[in-house]
Formats: structure tokens, C-alpha cells, sequence
């Protein structure tokens, strides 16, 4: 496994973009605390975002054993672009950011809890990937849970689309919204470390709406991204822990097919699906890292010269302070299915 990409900072949920051939990552800051460890997640307590950029990956890919190997990238530490105190409505725990490019502006959208206690997602916007980024004084309408990842979507002749999809069981609150997909629908009984179960009962999906041409309202209602099981066709049981949504959600593109990812939480898993549309159904396809160090896993997955990348975290450098965790890389490759695989496929 590779070494912590920043040593200096804390640094978790690594969102990965390239943006003008330069590769940009947008991760959750996290920082010590003496709240107790719970299943509510209160202990990550994270209250601002810094944004970092390097040139290279050379060191990290996965090449021939009789190449030399490339000397670590360097990375920049762009500071701090957006702190709990400068958005309005935000409380606390600002939790793992995604940012977007379109139309020569950047979106940093983020989740955090309101002065309610409820988690919503939030948009900045600026003018450089690197910010600083201007917050909206109120959270995107419609809105609610957690792990905001935003996909801009080149659909040819038909121009782009975007979305952003979100979500978060447990401590993310995602459970508590079974009665239907708005603010409004919002039930605190289901408040903590709770999901359905038992015979019968269906995974919980995670969310997606299409935003709107601003990048910072939806267009149109929030939908299920729904996620079947190939063996029947049907969605994901409940309790199938080991292929269920937990939280973690991201989207990519390669060729005709769109991958989504996700975490699946107290099996400490990344899989992935597949559909050929970003609304689905998609088709659980398998997994993409097994557990690490730490209790959460939460990655993006993204191409750079000509490589794809797996960006996730583990709690190494902490020595296993759940908490504490730091952005780790390293190489992924497709076999001849377009399966995702660790190993590079023979030739």
C-alpha cells in the first residue's frame, strides 16, 4: 500500500479532479477532538476545507518491476478556502466535500449540519479551482443528507448535463428520510445508527437530481439511484451489508459506461455498479478495495494522463485513530469487460 499523500495535515474522503491538466484534490480536513468515538460520527468534527494540487502521479503507478522508480510527487497545500464560520447556516461538521468545473466557474459543495442539527448540502463558488470559494448563505433547496458528488456529464451534440448525488446512512442522516426524498420528509425517530432490515426489506438508495444550468439548485425532483442485484434483477436486500449503499457515493465515466461507487459502511468495503446512464438502475459489478485501517472508506476515482486512479483514505499515519485519517493513491485498470481491477491485466 502507498504512503500518505500529505503528511502535514489530517486529511480524509479525497475528492480527485483534473482541471486544466493539473490534478486538484478536495478533501475533508480532519483534526483532534475529545469526543468519545460513536456510531453517530460526532467525533469527526472537521470545520474547514484546504484544497491540493500536484503535477505527477509517476510514483504511485503500478508499472513493469524493471522500471525505476519515479521520486514523490510534490504536493501543494493551496490553505484554507472555506470554513464553517464563513457559511451562515452552517452549525458544525463540515464532512467530505466534492467540487465541479463548468462553464469557467468552480463549485465546492459540501455537507454539514444546520442550526437544527439536520445535515444539508451546501455550494461555494470562485473563479480558480484552488478558490477561495464563496458560500450561498442558505443550502441548495431540496437538499439533505450527506456526501455531495457532483457529475458534469458531456452528452455529445446534446451539450453537458450535470448532477450531484448525495447521501449517507447512520450519522448521515439518509434513514431518515423513507417517506420520501425532500426536507420535509424528514423523520428524527430514525435518528442514529439505523437502516431497515429483516426479510423482504430493500437496501436504501442513494439520491441524485439533475442540477440546474447555475450548478447551484436542482432541475426537477431528487430521485433513488437504485441498485440491483445481477443474480435477480432486484434491488440490493437490506441486509446484504456487503453490496448495500452506506455512503461514499461517486460517479465516472469511461466510454458508454457509467461507474458508480460507494462505500458500504460498517462492512468497510468500496464496490461499484454499473448502467449506461447516470440515473440507472444500476447493476452492482463488485468490489474495488477491501477494508483498511479505520472504520470509514471513502474514495474518488479518476483519470490523469492516461492512468486511472483510486483516491481513498486509512487511518496509518494516525496509528489507527479512526478520526484521523490521510489520503492515500493508488492505481486501478480495467480488464476486457471493463471490469475494475487492482492488478494491471496481462496482455
Amino acid at each position: 500500500m502507498s504512503p500518505p499523500l500529505i503528511t502535514h495535515l489530517y486529511t480524509a474522503d479525497p475528492s480527485a479532479h483534473v482541471f486544466d491538466g493539473k490534478l486538484y484534490i478536495y478533501p475533508s480536513h480532519d483534526r483532534e477532538t475529545d469526543i468519545q468515538f460513536n456510531d453517530n460520527g460526532d467525533q469527526y468534527d472537521m470545520a474547514d476545507y484546504h484544497v491540493f494540487s500536484l503535477d505527477s502521479l509517476d510514483a504511485y503507478a503500478n508499472p513493469p518491476p524493471s522500471t525505476p522508480a519515479a521520486e514523490p510527487p510534490k504536493v501543494t497545500d493551496h490553505g484554507v478556502v472555506l470554513s464553517a464560520q464563513d457559511v451562515p447556516w452552517v452549525s458544525r461538521q463540515l464532512w467530505a466535500p466534492d467540487a465541479a468545473k463548468r462553464k469557467g466557474k468552480y463549485y465546492l459543495y459540501f455537507p454539514a449540519r444546520d442550526q437544527a442539527s439536520i445535515f444539508r448540502i451546501g455550494v461555494a463558488v470562485g473563479d480558480s479551482p484552488t478558490g477561495p470559494f464563496a458560500p450561498d448563505p442558505l443550502p441548495i433547496p431540496g437538499s439533505f443528507s450527506i456526501d455531495p458528488a457532483a457529475f458534469v456529464d458531456d452528452d455529445g451534440a446534446a451539450g453537458e448535463s450535470a448532477y450531484l448525488y448525495f447521501g449517507g446512512l447512520w450519522g448521515g442522516q439518509l434513514q431518515c428520510y423513507q417517506r420520501g426524498n425532500t426536507p420535509a420528509h424528514y423523520d428524527a425517530s430514525w435518528l442514529g445508527p439505523k437502516e431497515p432490515s429483516g426479510p423482504g426489506a430493500t437496501a436504501l438508495f442513494p439520491k441524485v437530481a439533475k442540477l440546474a444550468d447555475d450548478m447551484r439548485s436542482f432541475e426537477g425532483p431528487v430521485r433513488d439511484l437504485v441498485i440491483l442485484a445481477p443474480e435477480t434483477g432486484e434491488p440490493v436486500a437490506a441486509d446484504d451489508h456487503a453490496r448495500r449503499f452506506f455512503e461514499a457515493a461517486w460517479m465516472h465515466r469511461r466510454g458508454a459506461v457509467y461507474y458508480f461507487s460507494y462505500s458500504t459502511g460498517d462492512t468497510h468495503l468500496l464496490v461499484y455498479a454499473t448502467a449506461d446512464n447516470p440515473l440507472g438502475p444500476f447493476t452492482y459489478a463488485g468490489r474495488i478495495l477491501e477494508p483498511v485501517l479505520g472504520w470509514t472508506t471513502h474514495h474518488s476515482i479518476v483519470e490523469f494522463r492516461g492512468r486511472w486512479w483510486l483516491f481513498h483514505h486509512d487511518c496509518e499515519l494516525s496509528g489507527g485513530v479512526n478520526h484521523l485519517r490521510s489520503v492515500k493513491v493508488r492505481e486501478i485498470f480495467y480488464d476486457g469487460e471493463g471490469r475494475i481491477v487492482t492488478e494491471r491485466p496481462a496482455e
